[in-house]
């Protein structure tokens, strides 16, 4: 879109169910911030939207964790991050939050269009129930072993090892996380959004209308989404907490929007309550074909931004995005950054340790802001370590950028008195013009780098525009051209001239660096126009490139330091916290299952009887259960527990594939005779069907033992 008349910016919005990591901040605000602010810059009509996702199993889950309700922990969890992002500089226009009445009455109304017009489905479907909790089962409350990888801690969405996304159908021996019960199937209607009847426009939109200006991975994995086949979505689930169907709508009672579908609903909601706020039309930011519309996400997110979302949109008939840049994921010091394995670096962590702890901990925030930005994971994922956080402040922003700004601040109180020194004409030289030149070439890169979303490219260029006005003072050297003195100890008028337009021209540039380092290290900006003694007004993108911006005889204040150094010892101690966060929490879940183990081993009958729901004779008399003997064993290609076993069951021979890889060699038990339940019904897992179950009994240590007969007996043999 050239030239819109408006901007409504986006972030993807956060689960409000416990601290948010560096990883998230680079994915999906820091780029936005940065672009934002840029936009302001320009005098351009902008609204920059946020707040937190508060619906959905993982607010849910988290209460459990917590032993407290949904709402405490979405209070909890909002005021922490609307908290975290201001302290480190996000500049929301407004940080709302699905939870208000706006947005359930938003999100009920866009439901309610789509429904009327015949734009969603209504389809009786079985899904997972929990009888002894007697509640369907949403995705995150089912877990199993995971197909691919053998985890047998798998979601129903999500394997958080190998990170496949699943259905609940996939899990084997999947189990309920509310009783620990397996679940059984119930018939439920739900309505969905028919998104394989949107395939052609998504095509042309996605593929051919923006394959070149969107981001290559965007567009790659919309294509491998489009082209596998959309299927129907859900869009509503059998939930007590969440935003409730419309009441007039039939068969709606007990329903609600499903998380995915309410939570970017949320930027809409957000607008209204801003333009409440502001006395704003809220309308011309989603309807107005002149509104540029831009979603800033991680990968993770990609799918509910470029496709589903602009579904919704289309057929509601608001605009659609005009880009969605998205960022891939940052690791952690050689490892996945994840908040539950506590291999993370949390934003609150982060404020609490540096921001807050020192006066001047504002240069902290853009120390951070620097590293993220300048190892961003714009096109691959990246890295974040200590070491690297403190050789890129140390080196850029410590030994380029403040150090320039520090030495022109410095030299112009010492050799021009405290004042912007004049620029002399007769005495301009090729380095003179070469450096003022550097200037207005910066400003050209670093407009196409943001405008580009290529925040990483902008920032280098800032940094490099510092590097060569350093190179430039030192090949002036106007403290030694002040050595050039007449007979009463003052610099030659020749050589005063020559010192004039070194410090002018570096006070200039340090005025333009000013400008364009604001979008990416606003507190830095700030204090930088404190020491010029100009208003902000002077950030203003007009200003950028000009070398007039500091007037002759100005007098300006003596430097502050904008940046300071990262220690060996803060760095260390940052590794050392890490390492400890992440053992403690192993140690804790470790602790967690020999408590789990012990309390059944020290279980009364009675009580171990309890465990599971009783069943009658008849449903024990359903399991057939025959002996069989193991032919043929070998490990499953890629995945670490699984086994896939031939048995002879005197009848037949069945491949049954069996998640005790961890426990058994397969030449080890070739031979053994085995109790199996052959009356199973068959699944596929990692593309092999299994048609059976090997039955194992686990020991207080966890290893796995076969449930065989002492005696050998003939293959087919019932056990009863």
């Amino acid at each position: 879109m050239n030239d819109p008349k408006r901007y409504l910016i986006t972030s993807a919005l956060p689960y409000a169910n416990g601290p948010k990591h560096i990883g998230h901040l680079a994915g999906a605000y820091l780029p936005a911030d940065i672009y934002v602010r840029y936009l302001r810059a320009q005098k351009r009509d902008v609204v920059y939207v946020c707040g937190s996702d508060e619906h959905g199993a993982a607010i849910t889950i988290q209460a459990m964790k917590e032993n407290t309700t949904p709402r405490e922990i979405v209070d909890k969890y909002h005021a922490m991050l609307k908290s975290n992002m201001a302290d480190l500089g996000i500049s929301f226009d407004i940080y709302h939050r699905t939870s208000e009445p706006i947005h359930h009455e938003t999100a009920q109304e866009f439901f309610t269009v789509l429904n009327n017009n015949g734009d969603l489905e209504q389809k009786e479907t079985e899904q997972y129930y929990d009888e002894e909790a007697n509640t369907f089962l949403a995705d995150r409350y089912i877990v199993g072993t995971c197909p691919v990888c053998g985890n047998d801690n798998a979601y129903g969405d999500q394997c958080e090892k190998c990170g496949t996304s699943l259905s609940p159908e996939q899990l084997i021996n999947p189990r309920s996380t509310l009783s620990g019960n397996a679940p059984v199937k119930r018939s439920t209607t739900h309505w969905y959004l028919p998104l394989n009847k949107h395939e052609d426009f998504l095509r042309q939109w996605i593929l051919e209308d923006h394959k070149d200006d969107w981001k290559a991975n965007v567009v790659g994995q919309c294509k491998g989404w489009i082209e596998a086949g959309l299927q129907p979505r859900a869009v509503t689930r059998d939930l007590d907490w969440g935003v409730s169907l419309p009441g007039d709508v039939a068969g709606g009672r007990g329903k609600v929007l499903y998380v995915w579908f309410d939570a970017p609903i949320g930027y809409i909601s957000a607008t209204k309550q801003w333009a409440i706020d502001n006395d704003k039309d809220w309308k011309l930011y989603w309807q107005d074909k002149e509104t540029k519309l831009v979603h800033f996400i991680g990968k993770d997110n990609i799918v509910f931004h470029c496709i589903i979302f602009p579904v919704m949109l289309k057929l509601y008939g608001d605009i659609l995005p005009d880009n969605v840049p998205s960022n891939e994921f940052m690791n952690l010091e050689g490892d996945k950054m994840s908040t539950s394995r506590g291999w993370s670096i949390e934003m609150d962590d982060y404020i609490k340790d540096f921001v807050k702890k020192e006066n001047g901990g504002n240069q902290l925030v853009d120390a951070l802001r620097y590293y993220l930005t300048n190892i961003a994971p714009e096109t691959k994922d990246s890295e974040f370590t200590w070491k690297g956080f403190q050789e890129a402040v140390n080196s850029d922003i410590v030994g380029k950028f403040g150090n320039f700004v520090n030495r022109s601040f410095v030299l112009m109180h010492k050799l021009c008195g405290g004042k912007v020194p004049a620029f002399h004409e007769a005495i301009r030289d090729a380095d003179d013009e070469q450096m003022l030149a550097a200037v207005a070439a910066a400003k050209k890169a670093v407009e196409d780098s943001i405008e580009g979303y290529k925040f990483r490219d902008a920032l280098f260029e800032v940094i490099m525009l510092s590097d060569a006005a350093n190179k430039y003072m030192q090949k002036k050297e106007p403290w030694i051209v002040a050595k050039r003195t007449t007979d009463n100890g003052q610099p030659t008028r020749e050589a005063q001239q020559l010192i004039d337009n070194c410090i002018h021209i570096c006070l200039q540039v340090t005025a333009n660096l000013a400008i364009f380092i604001n979008p990416f290290l606003p507190f830095a900006a700030k204090k930088m126009c404190h020491m010029m003694k100009v208003v902000d007004k002077m950030l203003d993108w007009e200003n950028a490139g000009k070398t007039n911006l500091l007037s002759v005889g100005y007098s300006l204040r003596p430097p502050e330091l904008l940046f300071r150094k990262i220690d060996d010892t803060e760095v260390a101690e940052q590794v050392e916290k890490l390492k400890q966060k992440s053992e403690a929490l192993k140690q804790a879940s470790k602790e967690k299952k020999m408590e789990e183990k012990t309390q059944v081993s020290a279980a009364s009958p009675a009580e171990v009887e309890k465990a599971k729901p009783e069943i009658q004779f008849d449903d024990f008399a359903k399991i057939d259960l025959k002996v069989g003997t193991i032919v043929a064993a070998e490990k499953v290609e890629k995945a670490d527990k699984l086994l896939k076993l031939q048995v002879d069951l005197g009848f037949e021979t069945r491949t049954i594939v069996s998640g005790i890889a961890l426990h058994f060699e397969p030449s080890t038990i070739v031979g053994k005779q085995v109790t199996v339940v052959t009356n199973l019904a068959p699944r596929k897992m990692r593309g092999i069907e299994s048609n059976g179950m090997i039955l194992m009994a686990e020991d207080a240590d966890g290893k796995l033992q076969f449930v065989n007969p002492d005696e050998a007996v003939h293959n087919g043999s019932g056990v009863s």
